[in-house]
């Protein structure tokens, strides 16, 4: 007993360690938001700001334009990112885990060896049909390229949700007279955590994705968090206002951090269930 309650007790003592890793430059950066320019690069520093303010996130802007813009943008690139995926890959999913048909695990493995080519080495074949279609410079562009890159791992995590429900639920439901699209409809809300781990994972790749924003956008005003996040390091005469930049970060990481938070269980759920367990 006794020895149990010192394993459990290093356990936790080694998971606080590794948390307070992980959450202090977090942590660091929200304080440094809140710091004057003169406080944010004093030495020696302070960690704790002596005179709150939030004027770095008031004074963030590029090119005239407000913060808003760019988050705003960053927030059209990934919802309609994870809708596209999350309908796309739950309709092959369905398709690949109910209706065998002849080749179709030999497709669903050449699906799944995709996801090991870099996208970067597609960007100018990409380019070049987006041209064609004129779709650069168009936030519809970069929301198509990353939905598709983004199709192979949600179908396989979303695919073995679907394989883990009892042969007898599609039984049952095929015996009630339920047909293919409502039989769909019925195992969703049993596939919910795949699907929201597969939706997780496509904001978060959405949502900081950098390079196809700048290869496919050239409007700065269609320019999201990431992109603006480039400028402001670089700076002006090469001066960096690290309060500013804090400011920005802190607003670019929060939102993964609070959907996260609110769906971990079914993010963790879902993994499991991507493991095939």
């Amino acid at each position: 007993m006794r020895m149990a309650r010192l394993t459990k007790g290093a356990w936790y003592t080694v998971s606080s360690g590794v948390a307070v890793l992980f959450v202090s430059p977090l942590l660091f950066g929200l304080l440094n938001s809140l710091k004057s320019p003169g406080e944010a690069v004093q030495i020696p520093p302070s960690y704790l700001p002596a005179h709150p303010t939030l004027s770095n996130y008031t004074s963030l802007s590029i090119g005239g334009l407000g913060i808003g813009t760019f988050f705003l943008n960053s927030v059209i690139i990934a919802l309609a990112t994870v809708m596209a995926t999350v309908v796309l890959a739950s309709l092959a999913a369905y398709g690949f885990a109910r209706f065998a048909f002849m080749g179709s695990r030999g497709l669903f493995v050449l699906m799944l060896a995709s996801i090991m080519v870099p996208f970067q080495v597609l960007m100018v074949p990409l380019y070049a049909i987006l041209n064609r279609v004129s779709l650069t410079n168009s936030l519809l562009g970069v929301i198509l390229v990353l939905a598709t890159f983004q199709l192979p791992f949600a179908t396989f995590v979303i695919q073995n949700s679907f394989s883990s429900i009892p042969e007898e639920f599609w039984e049952a439901a095929t015996v009630d007279g339920a047909g293919a699209w409502r039989r769909l409809q019925i195992a969703l809300p049993l596939v919910s955590p795949g699907v929201i781990t597969a939706g997780l994972f496509a904001f978060f790749a959405a949502w900081n994705e950098f390079f196809t924003v700048l290869i496919l956008l050239s409007d700065e005003p269609k320019y999201t968090l990431p992109v603006m996040l480039t400028t402001l390091i670089t700076g002006a005469l090469g001066n960096i206002h690290w309060g500013i930049l804090d400011a920005s970060v802190v607003i670019t990481a929060a939102p993964c951090l609070l959907m996260y938070i609110v769906l971990q269980r079914h993010f963790v759920r879902g993994i499991m269930a991507g493991m095939g367990r």
